[in-house]
C-alpha cells in the first residue's frame, strides 16, 4: 500500500508575496491567516505554525518588500548621475505611488502594531529605518564633498528630511483630501532647492 505524499508547504518567499498581493488587491483588512492560507494551500495552524503571529507574519512581509526596495534603491544610488539626479530618485522611491500603497499600507499598520512589539520586532523595525537612513547620509555626504550641495551636516539634514517625507507620504497613503503623489514631490524638490542648492 503507497503512501500519500505530504504536498510540500510553499517556499517562505512566495507566502509573502502573497501577502503583499493581496494587500495590493484587497487591502490590509481582508489579509487574514485563513485567507492567506487557501491562496497558497496551507491551513492557518499551518502558517501560524510558520509565522506564530499575524504581528510577525506582517513584519517579516515588510522585511521582504524592504529587501526589493533596497535593491532598487542600491541601483538608483549607484548609477552615474549627479547627488541631485540621485536625490530625487531617492525620494521618488520613498513616497507612496498614492491612496492605499500596498508597501506603506503595510509600513504603517507595522508601526502602528509597533508599541506592543517585543524588543527583537522593534529592533528589525529600527533596522528598516536605519538603511533608509545611511544611504541617504551617504548621498548627501558625497553631495557636499563635491560641493554639488551646500556645506550642511548630513546626518541631521539626512533626519529632517526623512521626518519631512514621512508627513507628506502618510498624506498621500491615507489618500488626505488636497495631497497627491505630484503636490508633494514639488514641495518636497522646493524644500532640497532652497536648502541645499541656494549657496552652492
Amino acid at each position: 500500500m503507497s503512501t500519500p505524499r505530504r504536498t510540500p508547504a510553499p517556499p517562505r518567499e512566495r507566502i509573502l508575496a502573497a501577502a503583499m498581493e493581496m494587500i495590493a488587491e484587497r487591502g490590509l483588512e481582508k489579509l487574514t491567516m485563513a485567507a492567506l492560507g487557501r491562496e497558497v494551500g496551507m491551513s492557518s495552524g499551518h502558517l501560524l505554525y510558520y509565522f506564530r503571529t499575524k504581528d510577525e507574519l506582517l513584519l517579516q512581509t515588510l522585511e521582504w518588500s524592504e529587501g526589493r526596495l533596497g535593491v532598487e534603491r542600491a541601483r538608483l544610488l549607484t548609477r552615474t548621475a549627479t547627488a541631485r539626479e540621485r536625490l530625487d530618485a531617492y525620494v521618488d522611491l520613498y513616497v507612496p505611488d498614492g491612496h492605499r500603497d500596498p508597501h506603506w499600507t503595510l509600513w504603517l499598520e507595522v508601526w502602528n502594531r509597533s508599541q506592543n512589539a517585543d524588543a527583537d520586532a522593534r529592533d528589525r523595525q529600527a533596522a528598516i529605518e536605519g538603511a533608509w537612513h545611511r544611504d541617504l547620509v551617504a548621498l548627501i555626504a558625497q553631495g557636499v564633498s563635491r560641493t554639488e550641495f551646500r556645506a550642511v551636516d548630513p546626518d541631521r539634514f539626512a533626519t529632517r528630511l526623512r521626518a519631512l517625507l514621512d508627513g507628506f507620504s502618510i498624506h498621500v497613503a491615507i489618500g488626505l483630501r488636497g495631497t497627491d503623489r505630484g503636490m508633494i514631490l514639488g514641495h518636497v524638490r522646493e524644500v532640497l532647492d532652497e536648502s541645499l542648492l541656494a549657496d552652492a
